[in-house]
């Protein structure tokens, strides 16, 4: 069975920094959690909470594409504001890759997003976040349903400096099919990552907060060792 409750296991290529001794490899991936004991996300006064979608079924690998060609007709929202604690990262959502962009604003509007966590960041290279340990997001994932997207890498666009990318999925994936809850911000141009990976956005403000994030102490699998919370996302007009 796939399981979505993922940290990175690979990243693509030797990062230039302090880091060099363990960044080896050629992909980006998501694998499972290791549960861990953390404490509770200190949650903001004046959090706004997304008014819930109509109730929709559960998606399958089966019914996922399918549901998001209906969706994204109906739901043409492009601009997303990712709140953290250290500032917001504002991104545009590009309509080429019509998949993507749906699948991100329904994660969205589900409330998906609140009290996930930048899960795997590295200065000077990417920060990416969407997965968690937290049980209560594990839920809402079982809600929302097991399911994978297509690569779309044939639109021009490139790993720049502040692309927003989905990872692949590790797991019986030759294809490397996108792991849909999880994404990744790019900090400098890693153009070795083209082909691979989807680009569905770009930051627009707020690529300094993504160069903070990246800055925070971690452990050897590169998760911060202060917790990073996305403390909501949020739709703009």
């Amino acid at each position: 069975m796939i399981r979505f409750f993922f940290i990175v296991s690979c990243i693509c290529f030797m990062n230039c920094e302090d880091k060099q001794s363990r960044k080896n490899t050629d992909t980006i991936t998501t694998d499972s959690l290791v549960i861990r004991e953390t404490l509770p996300p200190k949650k903001k006064k004046d959090t706004i909470i997304n008014i819930p979608e109509p109730k929709y079924p559960i998606l399958t690998e089966k019914n996922a594409m399918e549901f998001f060609l209906q969706y994204e007709k109906e739901h043409k929202e492009n601009k997303v504001r990712i709140v953290t604690d250290f500032g917001n990262i504002d991104i545009v959502l590009f309509n080429e890759t019509k998949f993507h962009r749906a699948n991100f604003i329904y994660l969205t509007k589900q409330g998906y997003f609140t009290d996930t966590q930048f899960y795997r960041v590295i200065e000077n290279y990417i920060v990416q976040a969407g997965s968690t340990d937290d049980r209560d997001v594990m839920r809402k994932r079982k809600q929302i349903g097991k399911y994978l997207l297509p690569t779309d890498t044939k639109r021009g666009f490139k790993h720049e400096r502040g692309v927003i990318s989905m990872p692949s999925s590790d797991i019986d994936n030759p294809y490397k099919l996108a792991s849909p809850y999880e994404f990744f911000i790019t900090l400098r141009d890693v153009y070795q990552l083209d082909g691979d990976y989807t680009i569905f956005g770009k930051v627009v403000r707020g690529i300094d907060v993504c160069d903070k994030i990246a800055k925070v102490e971690t452990d050897n699998g590169d998760w911060p060792l202060k917790n990073v919370y996305i403390r909501k996302v949020e739709i703009l007009e």
